[in-house]
């Protein structure tokens, strides 16, 4: 299978650390290209990636004819301005989470990706790591029962006023790993919440939350409660909750590229572990998998797993607990 022609928009740490990296190891995917709006931060990026081209501008990049697809990793303001110009100049688009700051700017991108014919998904790449595809086989085929309950924290300290992800209007801690909560809830149960309470604690200087609790009702009697926060000691960890066991992600989102992960099934027989075991999976780089995931849909003119209807739809609920913060009170994505 030939590989796909990839070109970032901006040096992101996330793009320069972990997603370019591991898309280099694709089989499928190339960075063929890096764009910044300071053309020496580009040269830099590439020269230390080894990545072959780099532009000055986003729009040089752009009209670059052998580009094919577009990684954009933009602070959040970013994310639909720019997917809108990538699609519009005919390149696949894959956008760093969240998709938007709102579900309405959101929903700009269907109507983009139809018009364009090219396809555009938001980066959950926690969808293409094995463990979380176990766990969702595990919570769906009778192991635990049935699944009721979802738990998770995400948690880390970051106090740097410079950093994008405290500064407005698009930083705190629901927009960027908030969202990760309520996309594998979704994923797990396989259905949207039908209505969802919170309550936030903003940061007086930043402007941004950070520390977010929130319950998601789900059909059937379902439910989903989390915390996030930014300015708490890093941990994370995800429990799904059945009638005759439970499954423990855990590390749920950062998974590490250098060992093999491990999710544990306990069938509650007692509190001490007894009916405890642990299922471990090889080593992998889950960016590497979601590349290669677009990649091989753009080769094989396949639809995508998650098209960006899904990303609208984490997008609502986020919106509807921001309302809810606000409100005191329930309400409906």
């Amino acid at each position: 299978m030939r590989k796909v022609k990839w070109g970032v928009i901006g040096v992101a740490k996330i793009a320069t650390e972990k997603v370019i990296p591991a898309m280099q190891r694709g089989k499928v995917s190339e960075i063929a290209a890096i764009a910044s709006r300071d053309p020496s931060k580009a040269r830099t990026a590439a020269e230390k990636l080894g990545i072959p081209r780099s532009y000055g501008s986003y729009e040089e990049l752009l009209a670059d004819s052998e580009i094919e697809a577009i990684y954009n990793p933009l602070p959040n303001e970013g994310h639909v301005p720019w997917t809108l110009k990538a699609l519009a100049a005919g390149k696949h688009v894959l956008c760093e989470k969240p998709i938007a700051l709102e579900a309405k700017e959101a929903r700009a991108l269907i109507d983009a990706r139809n018009r364009s014919g090219k396809l555009v998904a938001e980066a959950f790449m926690v969808r293409f790591h094995p463990q979380w595809r176990r766990a969702r086989e595990l919570s769906r085929d009778g192991t635990i029962g049935e699944t009721r309950a979802i738990q998770t924290f995400f948690s880390y300290r970051l106090l740097d006023p410079e950093n994008v992800r405290n500064r407005p209007p698009g930083g705190g801690g629901l927009y960027d790993i908030g969202c990760y909560a309520i996309l594998t809830a979704r994923y797990v149960f396989g259905a949207e919440p039908t209505s969802v309470v919170a309550t936030i604690d903003w940061d007086p200087k930043f402007k941004t939350d950070r520390l977010a609790s929130a319950l998601l009702e789900f059909p059937g009697g379902r439910c989903l409660t989390f915390s996030v926060g930014t300015q708490l000691s890093a941990h994370q960890r995800v429990t799904i909750v059945g009638d005759q066991g439970r499954i423990e992600v855990l590390i749920p989102f950062n998974a590490p590229i250098d060992r093999p992960t491990e999710i544990a099934i306990d069938t509650g027989a007692d509190l001490i572990g007894g009916g405890r075991r642990v299922e471990k999976f090889p080593i992998c780089d889950q960016y590497t998998l979601q590349g290669d995931a677009f990649s091989t849909a753009i080769v094989d003119e396949a639809k995508l797993e998650f098209p960006i209807e899904d990303a609208i739809a984490n997008m609502r609920v986020i919106d509807a607990l921001f309302r809810s913060a606000k409100s005191g009170s329930w309400e409906k994505p």
